[in-house]
Parts: C-alpha cells; sequence; structure tokens
C-alpha cells in the first residue's frame, strides 16, 4: 500500500461526539441525549467529518454506558441522515468489564471499531483542580482514575479482535505509547489484523505519551519503521493540545481527529459550542495548508472498508 503524496492527498477528519472522559458539569454542550449526540454527530459530518467515533451516556446523568439500546436509536438517525463512517467504541470506559465495552460492537457489526492497545494508567483526576464545583458520581468517577486503570490485556485484545472480524468490521487502533505500536506489531505477524492498519496516535493523557513535537515525531518514526506504507496514520491532542497537534500531524502526512470526547474548547477560554465548530475549525487549518478534506466515501476507499450497506443498524 502506498502512502499519498501529502501535496494531493486527502485527509480524513474524525470527529468523537461524547467520549467518557469528560462529564456533564464541565461544559452545557457535551451532547448526553441520543437527540444530541445524532445531531452533533450530523453537524459534524456536514462540517467536513468523514469518521464519527460514538460513544453512549445515561441520557438522564451522562453516565457513561455501553448498552446497545442506547446507541439504536443515535445510530439509525445518524445514519438516515448522513453517509459519514460511524465508528463504534470497544474502549468504553475504564469502569466498564471487558464484556460490557465490546457489546454494541458485537450487535450492530460498524464499518469501524476503536481498540485500544494495551493496558494502562488513565488519570482523569487532575481535571478536579480545575472543577472544584463537581461533586456526585462525576467527582467520584474522576477521582477512581487515581487508583484505577483501563484494562486492555494481551487476552482481551485478542477477544476484541477474533470478535469483530468475524463481521469484517475494521479498528481505529488507538495508540497512546510507543509500546502500543509494538504491540500492534505483535497481533500484526500472528495474522490477527489485517492491513491497510487505521493507527490513531493518541497524546496528552495521563499515563500515556505526551504532547511535546518529538512525541509526535516519534510516534510517526515508530509506525513508519513497523508498518511501512501498510499503515494510515491519524493523531489526536487532549484538552488544549488538540488543535496544534492536528495541524503538525497534518503537516507531516497524517489525519486528523477532533471532537468534544478529546477537547472541550474551541481556542483558549471558549467553549467550543458543538462538535461541528471543531470540526470546521481543523477543517480550515487543513485547507489552509494546502490539502484537500476527505469524504466518507474516500475514507472508506483509504481503510477498505465494507460500506454500511453491510452493517446491523
Amino acid at each position: 500500500m502506498n502512502r499519498p503524496k501529502t501535496s494531493s492527498r486527502k485527509v480524513v477528519i474524525s470527529c468523537a461526539i461524547t467520549g467518557s472522559i469528560h462529564t456533564p458539569s464541565m461544559s452545557p454542550h457535551l451532547p448526553i441525549t441520543a437527540e444530541q449526540i445524532a445531531r452533533n454527530a450530523v453537524e459534524a459530518a456536514k462540517a467536513g467529518a468523514a469518521v464519527i467515533h460514538l460513544h453512549a451516556r445515561k441520557p438522564d446523568s451522562g453516565i457513561p454506558d455501553q448498552d446497545p439500546a442506547l446507541f439504536r436509536p443515535f445510530l439509525q438517525s445518524i445514519k438516515q441522515q448522513s453517509d459519514a463512517v460511524l465508528n463504534l467504541t470497544t474502549g468504553g470506559s475504564q469502569t466498564m468489564t471487558i464484556e460490557e465495552r465490546l457489546r454494541p460492537a458485537v450487535e450492530f457489526s460498524p464499518e469501524l471499531a476503536s481498540l485500544n492497545m494495551g493496558t494502562m494508567n488513565f488519570g482523569l483526576y487532575p481535571m478536579l483542580q480545575r472543577y472544584p464545583e463537581i461533586s456526585g458520581w462525576e467527582r467520584d468517577y474522576l477521582e477512581g482514575s487515581r487508583s484505577g486503570f483501563f484494562r486492555n490485556t494481551l487476552a482481551d485484545i485478542e477477544h476484541i479482535l477474533r470478535s469483530c472480524s468475524e463481521q469484517d468490521t475494521r479498528f481505529e487502533v488507538e495508540c497512546y505509547d510507543i509500546g502500543h505500536l509494538y504491540t500492534l506489531a505483535h497481533f500484526i505477524d500472528r495474522g490477527l489484523i489485517k492491513p491497510p492498519f487505521f493507527v490513531q496516535s493518541v497524546f496528552g493523557i495521563l499515563g500515556g505519551i505526551g504532547t511535546h513535537a518529538e512525541d509526535v515525531m516519534h510516534m510517526r518514526r515508530t509506525a513508519d519503521r513497523l508498518f511501512g506504507g501498510d499503515y494510515v496514520w491519524s493523531v489526536l491532542g487532549a484538552g488544549a493540545n488538540q488543535m496544534r497537534i492536528a495541524t503538525s500531524a497534518a503537516l507531516m502526512g497524517g489525519n486528523v481527529r477532533v471532537g468534544l470526547e478529546d477537547s472541550l474548547w474551541l481556542k483558549k477560554g471558549q467553549l467550543a459550542k458543538s462538535n461541528a465548530e471543531q470540526v470546521t475549525a481543523i477543517r480550515g487549518i487543513i485547507e489552509g495548508l494546502g490539502l484537500e478534506i476527505a469524504t466518507p466515501d474516500d475514507a472508506r476507499e483509504l481503510l477498505q472498508l465494507k460500506g454500511s450497506d453491510r452493517t446491523a443498524f
């Protein structure tokens, strides 16, 4: 698989709509209900996102939840209104079991599913310093990340790969550190995941790699060495690092992910009112660099996806 020249390639924008990192008290714009998630997803797609990354939450409280019954309404609504590639999390949150996290991907057979490449510390508790007024489940949830961790053992990863690959679901392989790239290489060597590999490098989560420019380049160089032309590189920067890291990756031939899962902000001191605002912002930067934005069909061709007609929703 030959990587296209930077001057002529199209950049895939992924948008992660709500995630499980931020809590409702942090922003009034964080999507919680199925209607809010669907509206944000459709608006983000119209703004230029080719891939929509999806989590669900309990509509009354905003607690992250992997019940397929919470996914179904917004999956159907988004599919009716958009041709975007829908990417379902198998990460869920660190409070969930592997079987809970896997249920939506198995039931709905999406074109893409996310897959974290390792067990890791996933520290959210520093956000309590910025939001001292947070209480109830939100405080307990954030504080719990001090002593908790995100579990994805080698056996867990193999289980997810086998469960989803049977349905021809491909993966957004989330790599939070250099070792995660080597874990991916291990499963490639075993024949459990096929190219092209959609490698999402994640920067700025406490417990993973940092956000220095050298960290970004180190991820890129290591992936190039391990996977050659058989992978598609994308990046996301957490919090204030979102736009800076996305811009640097675009300059390095990468694709980008934005969204309220990764950052609540549009710029310093200004909350993003929607996911579409962030997509519009990064699209302007990318087009300002002389690059084109990939359509959903462009993304399907690049990632060799099965097509939305073969999903179970």
